[in-house]
């Protein structure tokens, strides 16, 4: 894998010639609209197959996959142009493998709303271990709220994907409630009924486990909040079904506030089958200007994460997306807008910008101005790109983590699916290890 940063001159044309590889194969993996048209500070994946095979006629993916002793699913990840699907045409040439070394096995966790768009979901599937869908809602009676799941259910595993039910003490109105969650856990008649409403909903519905996304966890309730996972994961392991838990991104066990004190990351990790660390959304809606996941913030919290929970129970939080901000910032007015990774690109070069990198929090980010009200208004936009991706993988493999969570994966975003498969083999179904207690 190359990660080659866009330069004044570079075209997809002095690219191909450069590596060797048909400008077609490199748009079709970055997923580029526009052949002519490259922004300074863009990054692009180049990929150079260790082995090829055109397609003949009367051809199969799985023929194909049976004749080189590897996977549909593997033909579908080194090759992003099949956008999921099994069609292939004679002439065309496909991706057989890659002669990048692989880092070791990773499991990939990708969290999905119901209404994603079926043609992101299966361009996406192939590249997960797990789809989380988001979410069921815990209501104060201990019943829960549910998605219209049905079909990203069946989905997934249609692809070899462990379908995750996420759980969430989302209130009606759509904000995590201290309330809710403070009224479950002090109640041991409401926690058993939720803990059996979760149980028949992963043996009805068809998951492998469950995910808590439980947020603003009161301090006086941490205790509980452990004694919940382990009574669940008590109720689910005996049957292999798995129990994850998130983690907000602390520092120290000290660490104050309504969004950390309420978790204690040594006894939860004990207490689950596996953790993820929410190491995103330090740059948010409301935040002044700065990174979703700066490196030297995301590898604060994953060295204490890794002195208190087992290595290979952790997963590693990873945003997919970015924000743009209007400048000046005004605190408690000031509303940054969301944006996708692709849509940043293709802002810059709307906007002319140059695509800048800040070397500390190993992120893309560029600055241009526009024009209102006939004045100057200044912009600045912070998003992910295969470098930012690469340095979180990084220290996945530094640190020995089991793998990486993506937040979330509504928008296609083809670098990141081209880095995680070139830097590690993505594991296909999951084992529960060790004893149910």
């Amino acid at each position: 894998m190359i990660i080659h940063t866009i330069q004044n001159g570079d075209s997809l044309y002095t690219l191909s010639r450069r590596y060797g590889v048909p400008v077609t194969k490199i748009a079709e993996d970055n997923d580029l609209k526009n052949l002519d048209k490259l922004t300074v500070g863009q990054t692009l994946v180049i990929l150079v197959p260790e082995k090829s095979y055109t397609v003949k006629g009367g051809d199969t993916l799985e023929a194909i996959a049976r004749r080189f002793n590897t996977s549909v699913m593997a033909l579908m990840r080194n090759n992003p142009v099949l956008m999921g699907e099994n069609t292939i045409y004679p002439g065309q040439v496909l991706a057989i493998s890659y002669p990048t070394p692989k880092y070791g096995n990773i499991t990939v966790n990708g969290f999905a709303f119901p209404n994603i768009s079926r043609e992101v979901l299966k361009r996406t599937l192939p590249y997960l271990t797990y789809l989380s869908i988001f979410s069921h809602s815990v209501q104060s009676d201990g019943t829960l709220r549910e998605p219209n799941d049905a079909e990203l259910i069946s989905l997934a595993k249609d692809y070899g994907v462990l379908p995750t039910m996420v759980v969430t003490n989302l209130s009606q109105n759509g904000g995590f409630s201290e309330d809710l969650v403070g009224s479950i856990l002090s109640n041991e008649q409401t926690k058993e009924k939720l803990i059996n409403e979760i149980y028949s909903t992963v043996k009805e519905k068809g998951y492998n486990g469950v995910d808590l996304d439980f947020e603003y966890i009161g301090k006086s309730y941490a205790n509980e909040y452990t004694d919940f996972i382990k009574k669940l994961r008590q109720k689910l392991c005996p049957e292999g079904y798995y129990v994850f838990v998130d983690l907000p991104p602390k520092t120290s066990e000290e660490q104050a506030g309504i969004l950390y004190e309420g978790q204690n990351y040594s006894d939860i990790g004990n207490a689950a089958n596996s953790v993820m660390l929410m190491t995103y959304e330090w740059g948010y809606t409301f935040s002044p200007p700065m990174p979703v996941a700066p490196i030297d913030r995301v590898r604060e919290v994953a060295l204490f994460a890794s002195k208190e929970i087992s290595p290979d129970k952790i997963t590693l939080g990873i945003p997919n997306y970015g924000y743009e901000w209007t400048l000046p910032f005004v605190e408690g007015e000031s509303r940054a807008r969301s944006i996708s990774n692709i849509g940043a690109v293709e802002l810059a070069m709307q906007k002319n910008a140059k695509i800048e990198y800040d070397a500390i929090a190993q992120t893309p980010y560029f600055i241009f101005y526009e024009k209102e009200n006939g004045n100057a208004i200044e912009h600045i936009v912070y998003f992910e790109d295969a470098n930012s991706i690469k340095a979180k993988l990084d220290l996945v493999y530094e640190l020995g983590f089991k793998g990486v969570g993506i937040w979330n994966i509504m928008k296609y975003f083809p670098q990141l699916w081209l880095v995680i498969n070139s830097m590690f083999n993505i594991v296909k179904g999951y084992n529960i290890t060790g004893n149910c207690n």
